[in-house]
Parts: C-alpha cells; sequence; structure tokens
C-alpha cells in the first residue's frame, strides 16, 4: 500500500510538471506562431496596397480617368497605415527592422515616382508622364518591394516552422510523461492485485476510473477528428478563395500587360505603312504570339476559377467542360445534365468532382468514353461520372489517394455522401448525392 501511494504521488506531481511545461511552452510557441501569422498578414497587405496604388495611377495616366485616383489615394493611406504597424512590429529586432527600413524606402521612392506621374498628368506634362512611366525605374522598385517583402514573409513563416516544432516538442514531452504515469499505474496495479480481499473494493473504484479515463479519451478522440474535418474544409475553402484572387490577379495584371502589348504591336504595324516582308512575318508571329498568350491566360484563369460557373450556371459549366475535355482527351463524353437548384458551393463542390474524376479517367482509366450525368429529385441531386476504362480493385485503394480522399471530403462537408464502384476491366463509376436547397418559409 506505501509503495502503490507513492508511486501514485510520484505519477501525479510528475504529470502536473510536464503538463505544465508542456502547457506554458505551447502557449508561448502558439503566441509566437499567431504574431508570425499577423506580421505576415500585414506583409501581404502592404504589398496588396502597394500593387492597387500602382494600378490606380496606371489607370488614370493610360485614361485620365479621375475615379481611378481613389484607389489610388485610398491605397496611399493604407500604405502608410500598414508601415507604421510594421515598425512596431520589428521595432526589437535590429536585423528585420533594418530589412523594413529598406523595404520603406523603396515604398516611398515608388510613391514618390506614382505622384510624380499622376501630378505631371494633372498638369497635362504628357511628354514627361510618359517618360516616367516607360522608364524601368518603377518595376525596379516593385522588383525592390517584393524581394523585401517575400524575405520578410520568409522570416515569418521561420519562426512560425520554429513555434510549430516547439508545439510538437511539447506534446512529445506530455505524450512521454502519459506513458509513463500509465506504466506507474499499471506497476501500481499489479501491487493492488497482490493485495487481500480487503482491497477488492479499491481495486474495482480503480477500474471505473480507467474506464471513465478510457470514455473520455474516445469523446477528445472524436473532438480532434471533428477538429480536423474542419480544418481541411477550410483549407479547401481557403484553396479556392487563393485559385480565385490568383485568377483575378491573372486577369488583372497578365491580361492588362498582354492587351497592351498587343495594342502596341497595331500600332506599330499602322504607323510603319508598308514593312518589308521580313518585318511583316516578325509583326504577324509577335501578335500569333500575344495572341496565344492571351488564349493561355484564359484556359489558366478558367481552370482555377471557372468563370462559366457563375455566369453560365452548373448545367452550361459541364456541358463546356465536357466538350474541352474531350477535345484535349480524345474521349468521348456524352452528357446527360438536369437543372438542379443548388447554391454556389454545392455547384462548385459538384464541378470539381466532375472535374477531378475526368482527370483520372485522362490519366489512369484508358477508357474510350465517359458519361456524365446530373439528376435532380425532390431533395436531393445525384451526380454520376462513368467512363468504360480499364478499373481497378477499391479494396486496394491507398490511403495516399488524395484525389478521392479529397473529393470525399469535399462532398461529405457539402452535406453529402460519395461512392466509388469499381473493378478490373468493369470501367469506373463516381457517385455522389448532394441535398438540394431547402425553400424559404
Amino acid at each position: 500500500m506505501a509503495i502503490s501511494l507513492v508511486l501514485a504521488i510520484l505519477a501525479a506531481v510528475a504529470l502536473i510538471g510536464i503538463n505544465e511545461t508542456g502547457y506554458n511552452q505551447s502557449t508561448g510557441a502558439l503566441n509566437d506562431i499567431a504574431e508570425a501569422s499577423q506580421t505576415r498578414s500585414s506583409l501581404n497587405r502592404l504589398l496588396q496596397h502597394v500593387l492597387d496604388a500602382e494600378t490606380g495611377s496606371r489607370g488614370y495616366l493610360l485614361t485620365g480617368d479621375p475615379r481611378y485616383l481613389e484607389p489610388y489615394n485610398a491605397a496611399l493611406a493604407e500604405i502608410s497605415q500598414s508601415l507604421d504597424a510594421l515598425r512596431l512590429t520589428y521595432a526589437p529586432n535590429a536585423d528585420e527592422f533594418k530589412t523594413l527600413s529598406q523595404l520603406t524606402h523603396h515604398v516611398q521612392r515608388k510613391q514618390a515616382e506614382m505622384d510624380l506621374s499622376v501630378r505631371m498628368r494633372k498638369q497635362g506634362n504628357e511628354d514627361a508622364w510618359k517618360f516616367v512611366l516607360l522608364t524601368d525605374v518603377g518595376k525596379e522598385q516593385m522588383d525592390a518591394i517584393r524581394e523585401l517583402t517575400i524575405k520578410l514573409i520568409g522570416n515569418a513563416a521561420a519562426r512560425i516552422e520554429v513555434s510549430q516544432v516547439q508545439v510538437r516538442r511539447s506534446l512529445l514531452l506530455s505524450r512521454i510523461g502519459i506513458a509513463g504515469v500509465a506504466m506507474a499505474g499499471l506497476l501500481a496495479f499489479y501491487l493492488y492485485l497482490r493485495q487481500t480481499t480487503a482491497l477488492k473494493l479499491a481495486g474495482e473504484r480503480q477500474q471505473q476510473a480507467l474506464q471513465q479515463e478510457r470514455d473520455l479519451l474516445e469523446r477528445q478522440v472524436r473532438d480532434r477528428t471533428a477538429t480536423l474535418a474542419e480544418l481541411a474544409t477550410h483549407l479547401q475553402q481557403v484553396r479556392e478563395e487563393e485559385r480565385g484572387h490568383l485568377a483575378r490577379e491573372l486577369h488583372d495584371e497578365l491580361g492588362a500587360l498582354l492587351t497592351a502589348a498587343k495594342l502596341d504591336v497595331a500600332r506599330l504595324k499602322s504607323r510603319l505603312g508598308p514593312p518589308a516582308p521580313e518585318v511583316s512575318q516578325r509583326l504577324q508571329h509577335l501578335t500569333d504570339t500575344l495572341n496565344s498568350g492571351i488564349a493561355l491566360k484564359r484556359r489558366i484563369i478558367e481552370d482555377l476559377r471557372p468563370s462559366s460557373l457563375s455566369n453560365l450556371g452548373l448545367t452550361a459549366s459541364l456541358e463546356i467542360l465536357a466538350r474541352e475535355f474531350s477535345e484535349h482527351s480524345g474521349i468521348e463524353v456524352t452528357t446527360s445534365l438536369e437543372p438542379a437548384e443548388l447554391d454556389e458551393s454545392r455547384q462548385l463542390t459538384i464541378y470539381r468532382l466532375v472535374q477531378e474524376s475526368l482527370t483520372n479517367v485522362a490519366k489512369y482509366a484508358e477508357a474510350k468514353q465517359a458519361e456524365i450525368s446530373v439528376r435532380s429529385y425532390d431533395n436531393h441531386v445525384e451526380v454520376d461520372v462513368k467512363d468504360d476504362g480499364k478499373g481497378f480493385d477499391t479494396g486496394q485503394i491507398r490511403p495516399s489517394t488524395h484525389g478521392l480522399a479529397g473529393m470525399r471530403h469535399r462532398v461529405e462537408a457539402a452535406g453529402g455522401r460519395l461512392s466509388v464502384t469499381s473493378s478490373p476491366g468493369q470501367g469506373t463509376r463516381v457517385s455522389a448525392v448532394l441535398p438540394q436547397n431547402l425553400p424559404a418559409s
């Protein structure tokens, strides 16, 4: 009894000490992660404000429309606020504060360049602002701003990684402590079994306590599983948001550059008059290259965020997806699509499901035909993607098959369920059932 009591006391003290140590270390690491994440977000906002200011100034220079000055002035105000906040953040760190000072210098030079161009445009000094616009000064400043911002963001990411390592170490320490306490508990339990029948009641109470601990651990596992599912859903949403952001950036920035280059080529051709055959051939080649770049830009944007989904609806988007897939892959695709009342999130879920399924058909199925069907019922929608390919054994799907796992999680997060039916030589069928939008009461 005395030995068991001593072991229990020591185990409790050790567990409390390990848990307190792990809690303090984890709390500090999590605070560091939160601070570094906020700093990284501030740097991203600063870069975005600089880009917004440059876009507004260039819009005003090219069109003369004073409405472009509204986002330009707003961005300048946000830039100053962001720099002030970052100075407070980096004040304790001399090296990073020096880098921030360099970044501030380049941002101020970029602001001065934009302000000079805008003032000359307002004053009607066409030659001067065009000269400033055509120089490489603005590009050099933007390159420097991007480089220094990426450097500071990388430093913040490194701090986050260090803090994450600290959290993992704390968790490992807690794990070791719990294992040690469990071993001590087993030893104490063994000693209790050797006692007389008078200690039987105490042993039963110990069993009840252990059962309660197991129930608690099971609840914690369920809670952690639900948390991980929510995190996976959040990561998918962030991924779609990043895709949309990247698509907008490509459309606004790259599209503007390619269109401007195409207009410059057309203007050059009109001013040259009848050019020499070689010059005409080179200009035509340049025009064709720009057209190919614009087409490539549009295709990339559509892959990132299908505009047809928001402009034409789910049915038309799936028709377009099937037609383009058939053209690119040479696989015949038939569709049977019924209109369905779905919100934007579930429409995107169905679109991504069909897109991923067709990608798998092209990569692995060796199919000649595929079929896409959407059937609408009173309270749910059924989606099927079938092919006549070589199929596979569904019982041998590896856990690393992230494509199917991602589709399953996306469908389940939308309130539906996913099933995959296949066998060697019999093709594959991917089916999903999602709830319809509930009518407004």
